[in-house]
């Protein structure tokens, strides 16, 4: 029997024919990246990493937004460099997952969200899926995101969508590297990827992974200690404050135009 005491779980672990998924189930703030949530995520995965009869691992969601980045409620008042260490560590352990994690968007993904689909092994999304660098509007920064994203992303693009916060759509995303394939039905496109990951072993697994990761951690750790300090610094800042009050609160920021 349920208690009816605990608190509904943000992130949800099932395990179907070799596939763990996690399902962000944090609708009521667009899956955004919360202390909770975070937690909950990297339970997750350490479970998945540590059964046996998990091959694979899938990201998905509730909703239509996969996740809207950081939980600015918590950034606009907590310590802020808590939150930014909690999303290294956490993309790091995607990163160093033995099991490949494979990311279903089916939504839009904002700011760190779009951290957390960078890290994924495999990352497919579908047409109702945007995406947005929005933390230049905000007085921030792609800060710790760009820890896993600069050595994926096409560097024109990056220029372009870190500095005017434009949004774009899943062939933009696929053309600059941050997902592997844009598909009508993201579930008849992953159908063959997991077949071909539950073909595979879980030495064979871990250890390619661990090839293509390589670039990814030199990266968290030539870069990562400056980017939690970059992020801090941002969001203890007076015009970080000024755009996410005006993003709660649904007004532009002092400086739009």
């Amino acid at each position: 029997m349920t208690d009816p005491t605990t608190p509904a779980p943000l992130v949800r672990y099932t395990v179907e024919d070799a596939v763990a998924t996690l399902t962000l189930d944090s609708p009521h703030n667009r899956n955004a990246l919360s202390t909770r949530l975070m937690a909950e995520l990297g339970q997750g995965l350490a479970e998945a990493a540590e059964d046996p009869a998990v091959r694979a691992v899938v990201l998905t969601h509730t909703g239509k937004v996969f996740c809207a980045g950081a939980d600015l409620s918590e950034a606009a008042s907590g310590d802020f460099t808590t939150g930014p260490r909690r999303l290294l560590e956490l993309l790091r352990a995607v990163v160093e997952c033995p099991k490949p994690v494979v990311a279903r968007a089916d939504g839009h993904v904002r700011a760190g969200g779009l951290g957390l689909l960078g890290v994924c092994d495999i990352a497919v999304a579908g047409p109702a899926a945007t995406f947005a660098f929005t933390e230049v509007r905000l007085g921030l920064a792609p800060s710790v995101i760009s820890v896993p994203l600069r050595p994926r992303l096409d560097s024109r693009a990056a220029s372009r969508y870190y500095l005017t916060g434009e949004t774009f759509d899943a062939a933009e995303a696929v053309r600059m590297g941050l997902l592997t394939l844009a598909a009508e039905d993201t579930g008849a496109a992953l159908e063959p990827i997991l077949a071909a990951l539950r073909q595979a072993s879980p030495q064979g697994l871990a250890e390619s992974k661990r090839l293509v990761a390589t670039d990814l951690l030199r990266s968290f750790d030539q870069d990562g200690e400056d980017r939690v300090a970059q992020s801090a610094l941002l969001f203890g800042s007076e015009e970080a404050r000024e755009g996410m009050s005006a993003f709660l609160e649904r007004r532009p920021p002092s400086w739009a135009r």
